[in-house]
């Protein structure tokens, strides 16, 4: 493959020595870029625009054109796998996902299939490869998948929710209905994201982004405990390189020392947990990455700079982080100030990895 020339962001996740704190920011390709919605308007669908290798190719790498990240995400969606398995996925304007079909008794879990990342996902494949040759060795690419619980909660509810009432009756009602479904996909996410790796996604990160709605005993049972699963599962090495696997929970900083558990190499947090603190707790089992409030880029860019100033004093120095910001960048954000922002930690942040 390609010679990487920015190797940055692979090392800090294997808590190598870096020459800066490498920075990416979740949902970097998408409505916030005017050249996005353009391209999304070329498209047709959000799903047409997913299933079109080089119109997914160049979303991926329009926010690259724009500003200095060390690393491009697939442009994707979480909820893919669902859709594989037959529940119909389709987007409304203004209320987001939905499903045709919603799984709501153990009948319907009993129809599950897992999906075949290479099969089922071909698009997705076809998507990772081209970026990959595109990219030409610029930065490493990171694949990603929605863990168990996220999709299960989008295919009980049948689409985004405030209240988790169906999905949370189902796990209380169903236990042992709740663990097959979450057994399956757990298997169709190893298969998704192992497809992903060869095809040559560098880096994968699981959004367990409904995880932070769950009790801890809960969270364990139903969440840790698939993620865990996806992490044994995995290929690890590919290309002669390690490839490393993020955990992100959000609302799931309680949870840290048994998340570096799972066998991960880096755990994502949101803007609710201290950086200092979190590293302090697992200490060097792994790299943690985070974890500035999206809507900080609301603010003055002086007041950006003396945030991004702050997350890395309070992470102090040494390898093992990556900047990002503590969810998805607001489609409301402003490039100009996401250009404030990674500037700042590319400056910023030299002196904390000096020897």
């Amino acid at each position: 493959m390609f010679e990487l020339k920015n190797d940055q962001f692979l090392r800090a996740l294997a808590r190598e020595s870096v020459d800066y704190t490498p920075v990416w920011m979740m949902r970097q390709a998408g409505r916030y870029l005017p050249e996005y919605k353009a391209t999304r308007e070329r498209a047709g669908s959000f799903m047409d625009l997913c299933r079109n290798a080089e119109l997914a190719c160049e979303v991926t790498l329009q926010p690259l054109e724009r500003f200095e990240l060390d690393a491009a995400i697939l442009f994707s969606d979480i909820l893919t796998i669902p859709d594989a398995m037959g529940l119909g996925l389709y987007f409304e304007t203004g209320e987001g996902p939905k499903f045709k079909k919603v799984i709501r008794s153990a009948a319907d879990v009993a129809d599950l299939k897992v999906t075949d990342g290479d099969q089922d996902l071909d698009y997705v494949m076809n998507a990772v490869r081209t970026i990959r040759r595109e990219l030409n060795g610029r930065v490493p690419l990171i694949g990603f998948s929605g863990s168990p619980w996220t999709l299960a909660t989008y295919m009980v509810e049948g689409g985004s929710t405030r209240e988790f009432r169906w999905v949370k009756e189902f796990m209380v009602q169903q236990p042992e209905a709740m663990h097959q479904m979450l057994d399956i996909l757990a298997q169709s996410v190893i298969s998704y994201l192992n497809a992903q790796i060869r095809a040559g996604a560098q880096a994968v990160q699981i959004f367990d982004t409904w995880g932070g709605v769950l009790s801890g005993p809960c969270y364990e049972e139903f969440s840790l405990r698939y993620m865990r699963q996806i992490v044994d599962g995995l290929i690890r090495e590919n290309e002669g390189r390690s490839v490393p696997v993020i955990l992100f929970t959000k609302g799931g900083g309680q949870w840290l020392e048994s998340m570096a558990q799972t066998g991960a190499s880096c755990l994502g947090l949101d803007w609710t947990t201290d950086l200092g603190q979190a590293r302090q707790r697992v200490g060097g089992r792994v790299a943690l990455q985070g974890n500035m409030d999206p809507f900080m880029l609301f603010a003055k860019p002086e007041r950006i700079r003396q945030e991004v100033e702050t997350i890395l004093a309070s992470y102090g120095k040494g390898p093992g982080h990556v900047f990002n910001l503590g969810h998805g960048i607001s489609q409301f954000a402003n490039p100009d100030h996401a250009r404030v922002f990674i500037d700042a930690v590319h400056e910023l942040s030299r002196p904390y990895h000096e020897s």
